[in-house]
């Protein structure tokens, strides 16, 4: 099984993730991890703090020569503002007296992270359950990322909408109705939402977009939006419909869903089956070139918890950021009175970022299920299991069943 666990505060020195579980002699690079973690940074309507930090991956673990030893992988994404922050950050006591914070935000963890863990400074609660953690996550997902890689499964996403502007024509309605051709990608996909600064797919959407952001600065406001995940490549068989615990689409929507502000996700049609017929809904089976397929995909990739070899399709949706520099009611704990919320150094829009991040919890997800299936303490041995199944896979079928 793999695994990882992040560590640090949003101001303190650093962010370290340790990743385990992984085989053996998988290639890996610094460099290949940084490119996630600049994704990550990007996007027009993001603060101050991504001008301050530019960051960077150090392995300091687990890696030789540029591939995986098989031993626990530790990382290191260092703080650029924790040199702004070495006091107010002290890990040892220190005799200056700290500024307390006593005004909690509406939306955020602030008060509810304080009287869970018996906080007496709101700071406390603000740097962990800071969304600059998912940078941690972006480091060790990339390890998971490369992984897939090496078996043709290759994870995208774009932005659909942000402050509820919307493109003319949906773009994975076409991966839905099945029209998506074999030289789709998601790799090919992230070239081109990438281009654009609010990482969408239409150029007149993007220029909407933009202006809406540019009224929320103004305004002090903020905004979500909705994105799409989709991976490609990804073999029938992941996942499984024997224990709760082992459901393909269930361990995706609980990954998407542990993103900061993340609050709906849905695969494939999602909640619009709801309002429609069976008939309209479901994917005719068909064979074609001894490999069974759909003619469309509206289950997103995945039936019965397990996947059908199609696209996987992913939705989510992110609700604006809680810090508004036009602040709404609060209560100060210090004085149990009405007051203003607290102004955080914040971005204006994330959505962009929040996408990047659930690209890589779906790899993440989808490595470890991959790993269920396919074993292997090296990345040869693992292909040699993956090529045995997929090579012979319909052979099984037709035998069983057809006799021959």
């Amino acid at each position: 099984m793999i695994k990882f666990v992040t560590a640090g505060e949003s101001h303190g020195k650093g962010l370290v993730t340790v990743i385990s579980g992984f085989p053996s002699n998988l290639k890996i690079s610094q460099q290949y991890i940084n490119n996630q973690l600049i994704r990550r940074q990007a996007g027009y309507g993001r603060g101050l703090r991504m001008k301050i930090e530019t960051d960077s991956a150090e392995i300091l673990s687990g890696v030789r020569f540029g591939k995986t030893l098989g031993s626990p992988i530790s990382i290191l994404v260092k703080n650029s503002d924790w040199e702004n922050w070495t006091e107010r950050m002290s890990v040892e006591e220190i005799k200056i007296e700290s500024e307390k914070i006593t005004i909690p935000r509406p939306g955020h963890a602030d008060l509810v992270g304080t009287l869970k863990y018996n906080y007496n400074d709101i700071r406390n609660s603000i740097e962990r359950s800071s969304a600059r953690e998912t940078a941690a996550r972006v480091a060790a997902c990339s390890i998971a990322r490369k992984f897939l890689n090496e078996f043709g499964i290759e994870v995208g996403s774009y932005v659909e909408s942000i402050g509820g502007i919307y493109p003319k024509e949906n773009f994975s309605k076409e991966i839905l109705d099945g029209n998506n051709s074999k030289s789709f990608t998601a790799e090919k996909l992230n070239k081109f939402s990438d281009s654009s600064s609010v990482r969408v797919l239409d150029e007149a959407q993007e220029k909407k977009i933009i202006n809406k952001i540019k009224l929320a600065k103004k305004r002090g406001d903020t905004l979500g939006g909705t994105f799409y995940v989709i991976a490609t490549g990804v073999p029938v068989g992941l996942g499984s419909f024997a224990d709760y615990d082992s459901r393909l689409d269930a361990e995706l929507s609980k990954a998407i869903m542990s993103i900061q502000a993340v609050k709906g996700v849905e695969i494939g049609l999602g909640f619009e089956t709801a309002d429609l017929f069976g008939s309209q809904v479901h994917d005719e089976i068909v064979l074609k070139e001894n490999a069974f397929t759909r003619k469309t995909n509206h289950a997103g990739g995945i039936e019965g918890s397990i996947s059908t070899g199609l696209p996987i399709v992913i939705r989510g949706a992110m609700k604006p950021i809680s810090t508004l520099m036009t602040p709404l009611e609060s209560i100060d704990l210090s004085t149990m009175k009405k007051v203003k919320a607290r102004r955080e150094r914040s971005d204006f829009v994330a959505v962009p970022a929040c996408a990047v991040v659930a690209e890589s919890m779906t790899a993440w997800t989808l490595a470890k299920f991959f790993l269920y299936k396919f074993g292997g303490d090296s990345i040869e041995e693992t292909k040699d299991n993956y090529i045995n199944y997929t090579q012979k896979l319909f052979g099984r079928i037709k035998k069983n069943f057809y006799g021959r």
